[in-house]
């Protein structure tokens, strides 16, 4: 069939066709934004599970929801730099590079005098990590308060910003989303000034809305950046799509283009994905690809589901196997054969023959990869389904 028309996104936080499963959670953001427009509160929102199940997907849905209300919204990601302009200033850069945008877009001569104090806050904002900055808003901010935000203790500092610009917001009748993607990355500083600032939003009643996404580490090292995040947040575990779900996924894009999907087609491809969205999308994309007139049968199902795998093993899984050096290769080896449930740390030292202690290093380094994480004490698993039955298709070195 026609591949400009193939209506399926493989790719790290897409937004496919059809986003399905998740209603639940815009459902609920939703409710958060009318609490606030409303004058209430709303808790921050944690989503955590694998990588390829959607979250940053769902986070960007939640960017859309308050951006089309007129929100102002800052979507980062942690641990990923902050580009030139922040010089590599990490959260702190990123969360004010990514208002100067929505900032610019308000700023006015009629604007009211929260926002202008806003406005203020936010240049005192950039130059704690841009002395060399050069933002100008293009208004006259005269004696409007704000600033402050520039003491370089980052939690009192992004406070500051955040109550003074969803103050600036609120005056336009909406408020301010803080996104922050790959949370497990940032620093514990970092973590600590989120918990911290959506704590005061709740207790102060900021016009604020918190979301943080990431591996199912998130939690447990939110805990340890603040002992009352576990009562602050509401926790969202993301999961693979239920079997409806996914068959949804697959037909409902198809359908919007005048495609139909035969039954064995749909059961073969939800079968071999294991219903992650992400892999829905691969080996949706590749089975279109594959079929011809207006049915996807299951002959192109069973073609398409072998493309997508090996476009699975040549780029989701190849990345990050290469990612890893000879000694972390083995360790992820030795986690292989207990497939993607998880393995006691004990358990992979005895398979290799070394001591627990030994194997510290790389355990420490694969975890900082991203490639795994700990569930739980002394317990290790993988980040991404489906690693362990790539690692065991791998020939050993």
């Amino acid at each position: 069939m026609d591949a400009v028309a193939n209506p399926y996104a493989p790719g790290a936080g897409r937004t496919p066709a059809a986003l399905v499963g998740r209603d639940r959670q815009r459902e609920a953001w939703r409710v958060g934004l009318d609490r606030v427009e409303r004058g209430r509160t709303a808790q921050p929102v944690v989503l955590y599970g694998l990588r390829g199940v959607g979250k940053t997907v769902l986070l960007s849905s939640f960017r859309t929801a308050a951006a089309q209300r007129g929100w102002v919204v800052a979507q980062v990601e942690a641990g990923a730099g902050s580009g030139p302009a922040a010089g590599g200033a990490g959260l702190r850069g990123a969360v004010g590079e990514a208002l100067h945008a929505p900032l610019v877009d308000r700023a006015r001569p009629s604007a009211g005098r929260r926002l202008l104090a806003a406005l203020r806050t936010a240049l005192s904002f950039k130059a704690s990590y841009d002395t060399a900055g050069t933002w100008n808003f293009g208004v006259d901010l005269g004696e409007v308060g704000g600033g402050g935000a520039d003491t370089g203790v980052l939690e009192a500092d992004l406070a500051k910003l955040v109550r003074d610009v969803a103050a600036g917001a609120a005056e336009d009748g909406g408020g301010l989303a803080l996104l922050v993607d790959e949370a497990q990355d940032a620093t514990p500083a970092e973590l600590a000034a989120l918990c911290a600032v959506a704590h005061a939003a709740g207790q102060q009643d900021w016009p604020v809305l918190v979301a943080l996404a990431g591996l199912p580490s998130l939690p447990r090292v939110l805990a340890e950046a603040k002992s009352y995040a576990e009562r602050l947040f509401v926790y969202e575990r993301i999961e693979q799509l239920t079997p409806d779900a996914a068959v949804e996924a697959l037909v409902a894009p198809a359908v919007a283009e005048g495609v139909h999907w035969t039954d064995g087609a749909v059961e073969l491809v939800v079968a071999a994905t294991g219903g992650y969205p992400y892999f829905l999308q691969q080996f949706g994309q590749e089975c279109w690809n594959e079929a011809q007139g207006d049915t996807i049968a299951h002959a192109d199902a069973r073609v398409g589901a072998a493309r997508g795998r090996a476009a699975l093993d040549d780029g989701f899984f190849r990345s990050r196997w290469d990612r890893a050096t000879g000694a972390e290769q083995a360790y992820l080896r030795a986690m292989a054969a207990d497939g993607d449930a998880g393995t006691p740390s004990g358990e992979v030292a005895a398979r290799l023959g070394r001591k627990v202690a030994s194997l510290g290093p790389a355990r420490a380094s694969l975890i900082a990869k991203g490639l795994v994480y700990a569930p739980e004490h002394g317990v290790v698993a993988f980040t991404v389904p489906g690693m362990a039955d790539f690692i065991e298709r791998q020939p050993a070195g």
